[in-house]
Parts: C-alpha cells; sequence; structure tokens
C-alpha cells in the first residue's frame, strides 16, 4: 500500500535567463523579460512529495518534521530571499529556470530522503505556470 504525503512550501527568490554564449539581441527574443538585466523575481511554491510504504510502527510514510526540516535547511536557507545568479554556487553555471531549479532541489533532497522513498518536485513559479520533476 504506497501512499504519498505532501509538504508545501513557499521561498522568494530573483533570478535572470540568460546564456552568456548568446548575443544580448538573441538572450532577449528567447527569455523576454526574464532577460532583464537588473533580474525578477518570483514568489516560488514548492511542494515536496514523497512516496513509500507507511511504516508500521508509526503509521507514516516519513515524519513531516523531519521532511519540513530537511526543505528549511537544504532549499529555503539556500534560496529564499536570493537572487539566485548571484548569490547561490547551484547557479552560478547553470540558467535558474524552473526546470533547472526544480532539479537542483530535488537533488539537495534526494541524498537526505530514504532511496526507498520516491520523490516529486512540483514548483509553481507563477499561479500558472509550474513544473514537475521527475517527470511521469
Amino acid at each position: 500500500m504506497k501512499i504519498a504525503v505532501f509538504r508545501k512550501e513557499h521561498f522568494n527568490a530573483a533570478h535572470r535567463l540568460h546564456n552568456p554564449q548568446w548575443p544580448d539581441d538573441k538572450n532577449q527574443r528567447v527569455f523576454g523579460k526574464c532577460n532583464n538585466p537588473h533580474y525578477h523575481g518570483h514568489n516560488y511554491e514548492l511542494i515536496v512529495r514523497v512516496t513509500g510504504e507507511p511504516n508500521p510502527d508509526t503509521g507514516y510514510v516519513m515524519d513531516m518534521k523531519i521532511l519540513s526540516d530537511l526543505i528549511r535547511d537544504h532549499v529555503l536557507i539556500k534560496f529564499d530571499h536570493k537572487n539566485l545568479n548571484l548569490d547561490t554556487d547551484e547557479f552560478e553555471n547553470l540558467n535558474p529556470t524552473a526546470e533547472n531549479i526544480s532539479v537542483v532541489i530535488f537533488n539537495l533532497l534526494r541524498k537526505h530522503i530514504d532511496p526507498k522513498f520516491d520523490l516529486k518536485i512540483t514548483l509553481y513559479e507563477t499561479e500558472r505556470n509550474f513544473v514537475e520533476y521527475p517527470a511521469d
């Protein structure tokens, strides 16, 4: 009997979508407003899904306090109220698209969550634009 548990979090961050190997006009054409050289920000909504068998002793798939602490320690402290391009090692050489941010978050959390559990990241950049990793 597999069950999915979810933890929803929120963080604010600025970023600029930019490929340094392209000329400015191509960056502007491809990334539009998201290529603003002065950056722009989002109020990200993060949903972390952990799927597995409940522990017969606790009834938990995963203790939600532990999951909350992992997200805080490895994601929120790192990214909340930061400029992803300038303030984080993860995006020093990686374009901080929603797709890439979700993969980075997955990798940051995956190493702290027992591999017997499936992990999925859903990241809302806006109410209407969101990504999931891994995709089904």
